[in-house]
């Protein structure tokens, strides 16, 4: 898949549980989970390589805490 010019995606670390969802979702592999913990605990996902990210949006669907969004840069 092509990257597609001016995007970004964002995590809110404070909203994820990590619970891994975008990490499988990423058709790229570009997801984990951080070392360090939320303020709740928790383990949050990072994107490694913000460069390679497509903005296919697919981790954004399947984040059931909304955590993640793609916006797309003027």
């Amino acid at each position: 898949m092509q990257r597609l010019k001016g995007i970004e995606l964002t995590i809110e670390r404070d909203w994820c549980k990590g619970c891994g969802l975008c990490i499988e979702a990423c058709p790229n592999h570009l997801l984990s989970l951080s070392e360090d913990l939320n303020a709740s605990g928790f383990h949050y996902a990072v994107l490694a390589n913000p460069e390679e990210c497509t903005g296919c949006a697919s981790c954004a669907l399947m984040c059931p805490d909304l955590a993640i969004q793609i916006r797309a840069l003027e």
